[in-house]
């Protein structure tokens, strides 16, 4: 069994459902801080047999690829079922193919250096609790009531899984845009918490983890607009946006 150093002692529970999720097809831009394109995205859910399956997928203009799937439930409170993330390309400098069933804490992780041609394997069980939400923030925030700050966790695949306290609490509002209409954005902070161990190893060499930031818009339906943050452990901040069509000339009669 791997040691999970430092796991916290923050108290967290199932979040309860306020917004069921149903089907959705959207497409999203991956950008640095800069403003630079770095690649699309497409975002699927697809509800089925009691659950709902959500596949993001980012495709890099170097060729990378960013493929995560999460199969979750939405019975009074969101539990997480199963989860994969695939990551390779010179944008990581991991290769990676990770996978979790939270119902048997079992993990597999096969991953190389982009570095070196050896490949490893790491394969074991967790013991996981209720409230794991590996690729849901968004969904959690949704259900997040005005206000209210909430604590649960993620496996972080470092590529070792490390399980990781996270804080999510709201962070203000920004005014955007739509055509003539203004809008309000309301923004969160989702902020990682280490254990004494971890902790202690990253502030000696100046590698606290950045915290996440989501920007979601309101009221009866609340919907994802923005997200700042890595992608990859010690990964650069990046930006995702949602995208809009774009119609050759002509094609629009």
């Amino acid at each position: 069994m791997p040691v999970l150093l430092g796991v916290s002692t923050l108290h967290a529970a199932p979040v309860p459902v306020r917004f069921v999720e149903g089907s959705a097809h959207g497409f999203l831009v991956l950008r640095s801080m800069d403003g630079d394109t770095l690649g699309q995205g497409e975002l699927l859910q697809v509800p089925g047999d009691g659950e709902i399956e959500t596949r993001l997928v980012f495709r890099f203009k170097d060729g990378s690829l960013y493929d995560e799937t999460v199969v979750f439930s939405q019975r009074k409170i969101f539990a997480l079922r199963r989860y994969r993330l695939v990551q390779r390309g010179p944008s990581f400098p991991t290769t990676l193919d990770a996978s979790l069933d939270r119902a048997t804490g079992r993990y597999k992780v096969t991953y190389k250096k982009n570095n070196d041609n050896s490949q490893e394997i790491i394969e074991d069980s967790l013991d996981l609790p209720m409230d794991v939400y590996n690729g849901m923030q968004a969904q959690l925030l949704k259900n997040l009531p005005k206000g209210a700050t909430g604590t649960v966790h993620f496996v972080a695949f470092t590529p070792e899984p490390k399980l990781i306290d996270l804080e999510l609490s709201p962070a203000g509002e920004d005014s955007f845009s739509i055509g003539e209409t203004k809008k309000t954005a309301h923004r969160y902070a989702l902020k990682p918490r280490l254990g004494p161990v971890i902790g202690f190893f990253a502030s000696l060499v100046g590698k606290d983890p950045p915290d996440f930031h989501y920007w979601l818009l309101g009221g009866e339906a609340p919907t994802f607009l923005a997200f700042e943050g890595p992608l990859y452990v010690e990964g650069p901040i990046w930006r995702i946006e949602l995208a809009s069509p774009r119609w050759p000339k002509g094609d629009r009669e």
